[in-house]
């Protein structure tokens, strides 16, 4: 009556076995570390620069717990605080500006548990400390950068359908055409409004010059606003990676103000350096009118007299290079960047443009048979001219392709900037908030005292007051937190304050299930029933009630999570969870050890209940 078949007590005692193995992580909490990567996403992160690292700590005689490379970063731990942050200032200088060296937290599980994926839960800003940075989207520049990009397109449109015009200008957010007849700009304007139809026209008069002022119209500006937006919260999110930020909180408040919240990291003005990068592409045009005069490329090398008009770079070969300021292309127009491989097998970019880049390409090209077209990558204030090949054809269709890449890593990171590199509006650190690592280790032991002095009030309880089921009871809680724990920490949940007082109300909530169980047990017996037969019984009879309870609750849970945000998700997350394990280790657990205590007695004439 009162016995498991052997398939039960295997899955009881498996699901106790993962949820100890997958809780134990969250108990050896986490030691001091400093993370290096590289500043540019084309260097390398291998066997030398973790070398290069001891090299430094060893010569400056700090003492490190273990160099590892993870992914685009070496991580370095260490015994305390104080090792670390002279261990950053010790690697900063003898890496130079090329490389990031960011403090961290990482987790102290033993590496035998990381390798069967065993990690510790997640924690929050407000229990592991970190910083929070509100932002605002510069939208008007937003704005600037779209009449930019059409500045372009209706030059180009006007030179194909040969309408003549005396002047094409850019104030801010307007495009201003000017036309010495009105018909020419009637015939612009309606060509325009065919071509573009986001665009707002409208006409003015300036002495004898006829104006026609293009700006987008509102639906076109709310679009270009929220496309920014969501751009530089991919690209933000990207950005964080480097960081080793286990879980950051990225999200949109209101129409142009974005959270960043970074649990674990320390150094304020690193993030800040992280946050405000940009990486994009720009296409130009070589002059090769004093590139053919070696006398006027040594003066811009060595005297600093560059051509007006142009810019002085530097290709890989160390060579150097007059490029044009003009613009032909950005990385605005691109619709996706992938790596791969040229016609000789050497690692490449393959790009796709949009309709007007594309269109734009292609007539650049079509000009410029038998000139060089200079590639530039721009990332964080540095320009590097990835390759300049010659145009040996008009290349149309939308698809270009970049090459000069050193290695398939390189042209896998390139296409990476291209695709999400870079913000498409400034942003500003409009708030700024520290929480310090005390202040979280004091509310987690407070969180974990209060749950602590909440499970022993319970267990007390239901010891006095139900004996030895009362001892089944507490038994089954204990289970279900491990699970509970284990669970988080399996789905590597974040962990915050509300959660703690999910943990904590799922407690108080999951014992009330022994409670039905055990006041059903209690009522059989006083109704005549043999303890084998009210056992069995009590728990048959309260399964429904449980099971009814608990589908309540969890409707409520689904409504907080699909309904809120923040803190409160995190709370709903917990709290469904909760319920699931609770649900589990009240009845099957419990009922196990119930059978194994009692279930093996012929004559059995007592239970202790």
């Amino acid at each position: 009556m009162n016995r498991y078949p052997l398939w039960k007590y295997v899955v009881i005692a498996t699901a106790l076995l993962i949820g100890l193995l997958y809780t134990l992580p969250n108990f050896y909490g986490e030691v001091p570390a400093v993370q290096v990567s590289p500043v540019r996403t084309t260097e390398k992160v291998d066997t030398a620069l973790m070398q290069r690292v001891q090299v430094a700590l060893g010569q400056a005689g700090i003492q490190s717990r273990g160099v590892a490379m993870d992914g685009r970063s070496v991580k370095v731990r260490f015994a305390d605080t104080d090792t670390q942050l002279k261990a950053k200032d010790v690697l900063q200088q003898a890496l130079g500006p090329g490389y990031t060296v960011a403090l961290n937290l990482l987790s102290a599980s033993p590496e035998w548990l990381t390798a069967i994926g065993a990690l510790p839960m997640y924690l929050g800003l407000d229990l592991r400390g970190g910083v929070h940075f509100l932002l605002q989207v510069d939208m008007p520049k937003a704005l600037e950068k779209a009449a930019e990009r059409y500045h372009g397109d209706i030059r180009t449109l006007l030179r194909e359908k040969r309408i003549r015009y005396t002047g094409l200008t850019r104030d801010k957010d307007v495009v201003i055409l000017r036309f010495r007849e009105a018909a020419l700009r009637d015939e612009a304007r309606k060509l325009i409004a065919d071509t573009y139809p986001d665009l707002e026209l409208r006409e003015r008069s300036s002495g004898e010059e006829f104006l026609l002022l293009a700006s987008l119209n509102k639906p076109a500006q709310l679009k270009t606003q929220e496309s920014a937006l969501q751009q530089n919260l991919l690209t933000l999110r990207n950005r964080v990676n480097e960081l080793g930020v286990a879980e950051p909180v990225i999200q949109q408040q209101g129409v142009d103000r974005v959270v960043v919240q970074l649990p674990g990291v320390q150094d304020t003005a690193k993030a800040k350096e992280i946050l405000g990068r940009t990486a994009t592409l720009e296409v130009r045009m070589v002059d090769e009118e004093a590139m053919q005069d070696p006398a006027r490329v040594q003066a811009a090398v060595a005297g600093g007299q560059v051509p007006f008009g142009d810019e002085l770079y530097f290709e890989r070969n160390g060579q150097p290079i007059l490029v044009k300021k003009a613009v032909v292309l950005t990385g605005d127009y691109i619709t996706d960047a992938q790596p791969g491989f040229d016609q000789n097998n050497q690692p490449a970019v393959h790009i796709n443009l949009d309709g007007r880049g594309a269109r734009i390409f292609k007539n650049v090209t079509r000009e410029n048979v038998g000139r060089r077209m200079a590639i530039l990558l721009i990332e964080k204030g540095k320009t590097e001219v990835v390759t300049a090949p010659v145009i040996r054809e008009e290349i149309g269709g939308g698809r270009v392709q970049i090459t000069g890449m050193d290695s398939t890593e390189e042209s896998r990171d390139v296409a990476l900037l291209l695709r999400a590199g870079a913000l498409a509006a400034p942003m500003e650190i409009v708030e700024e908030r520290t929480v310090g690592p005390s202040l979280g280790a004091d509310n987690i032991a407070k969180g974990f005292n209060s749950t602590l002095y909440g499970f022993a009030a319970i267990a007390l309880f239901m010891v006095v007051y139900y004996q030895f089921f009362g001892f089944i009871a507490v038994l089954a809680l204990a289970t279900n937190m491990f699970l509970l724990i284990a669970l988080l920490s399996m789905l590597q949940a974040t962990l915050t304050l509300p959660g703690i007082a999910g943990i904590a109300l799922t407690l108080g909530m999951a014992i009330d299930a022994n409670v039905i169980i055990a006041e059903r047990i209690r009522e059989e017996i006083r109704n005549g029933m043999s303890p084998q037969a009210a056992i069995a019984a009590g728990y048959d009879r309260a399964w429904d009630t449980i099971l009814d309870a608990n589908i309540t609750t969890l409707i409520a849970g689904f409504a907080l999570f699909w309904l809120g945000s923040g803190p409160v998700r995190g709370f709903a997350v917990t709290l469904c969870l909760g319920i699931l394990t609770s649900m589990f280790s009240a009845v099957m657990v419990s009922r196990a050890a119930v059978n194994l205590t009692y279930g093996r007695a012929k004559r059995l004439t007592k239970v202790s209940i």
